[in-house]
């Protein structure tokens, strides 16, 4: 086995396009292992609906990445509490033996005095409580096997991050199971950072010795670069790729009753129809029609409504409060 430094990244985009490279371009017959711990964000699992999983202003108003990942499962919240670990194998006779890839991490938690265990297919227990999730991703000659330790993350944080609005939504996607977690440094006999459960790792699995590690250049570090830009940094994957779903939002505003039926597809408005007593010279349909295809992210929105007279079609309404409405 051979360790893969991250450079000490933070960046969830970054690091999820360090494990892709790894995992596509790099064809060593040894099995690679890789940290990472990330900045505040959501890390969507690639079979979910972004929108049903997080809180949108939340996370724009906190400055938390939401980013996409590969492997299936459910939505995750990562900080810089959150140690992230994967392996890198080559074929993929494994897939699915999750107790093949835990097991190492399980091990040196028993070590530091913290009763871990595998619980149903692919979470780790300590006290009955789920202190890390599992995932993992194949191509057609290669796989990775990946988790999170959740050692110091803000719990908080977590909840209003990851806790979908008070919105009536109906959806095919995968919806995350909500697990009661607790954080491994809690759990610890003696305190430590978590820098020194990344290094307790390494020994638990390299031995004392040096790590024999895996040395990147400055060309796989630019093909890293490439990859983030062209998928991880953009809206099409991290919330375009979401199933399509229906969207109902009513409220009474200045403008009398509105109700708005929108069905989204592809994180973009495929129909919105709008009902209410609200009463303006303009027939709404002109609205609904000129809405069609926006991306449903409040920004966007925002941009679309900019030189719309909204007054036209209610009566009474600011781009503000219509955009509340519909998100």
């Amino acid at each position: 086995m051979l360790f893969v430094d991250n450079n000490g990244s933070n960046d969830p985009r970054i690091n999820l396009a360090f494990e892709e490279y790894l995992l596509r371009h790099v064809d060593v017959e040894e099995p690679l292992l890789l940290f990472y711990v990330n900045e505040p964000s959501v890390i969507i699992g690639r079979n979910q609906n972004t929108i049903e999983e997080i809180d949108p202003d939340y996370v724009t108003s906190r400055g938390i990445h939401v980013v996409r990942r590969l492997s299936g499962g459910g939505a995750v919240y990562h900080d810089l509490g959150n140690l992230n670990f994967s392996f890198v194998t080559a074929g993929k006779d494994d897939l699915h033996n999750f107790a093949k890839f835990t097991g190492p991490v399980v091990d040196c938690l028993r070590s530091l005095g913290v009763p871990a265990e595998l619980r149903g297919r692919s979470d780790i227990f300590a006290e009955g409580r789920k202190i890390s999730g599992n995932a993992q991703y194949a191509t057609s000659k290669r796989m990775f096997s990946h988790g999170t330790l959740l050692f110091d993350t803000d719990l908080g944080e977590m909840l209003r991050a990851i806790n979908p609005r008070r919105a009536t939504i109906e959806s095919k996607a995968v919806q995350s199971v909500r697990s009661v977690v607790a954080n491994i440094r809690e759990l610890l006999p003696l305190d430590m950072t978590i820098d020194d459960l990344k290094a307790a790792l390494l020994r638990s699995i390299f031995g004392d010795g040096p790590v024999p590690t895996l040395q990147l250049t400055d060309e796989d570090w630019r093909q890293i670069e490439s990859i983030t830009a062209s998928r991880y940094e953009l809206w099409n994957w991290n919330y375009g790729r979401s199933p399509q779903f229906n969207v109902q939002k009513s409220g009474r505003l200045p403008a009398g009753k509105v109700d708005a039926r929108i069905e989204i597809e592809e994180s973009r408005i495929k129909s919105i129809r709008l009902y209410g007593d609200f009463s303006g010279p303009r027939d709404v349909a002109g609205l609904e029609a000129h809405l069609v295809g926006v991306p449903y992210d409040r920004q966007r929105l925002t941009a679309a409504l900019a030189d719309v007279e909204l007054d036209d079609y209610f009566g009474r309404m600011d781009a503000a409060t219509f955009i509340d409405l519909l998100y």
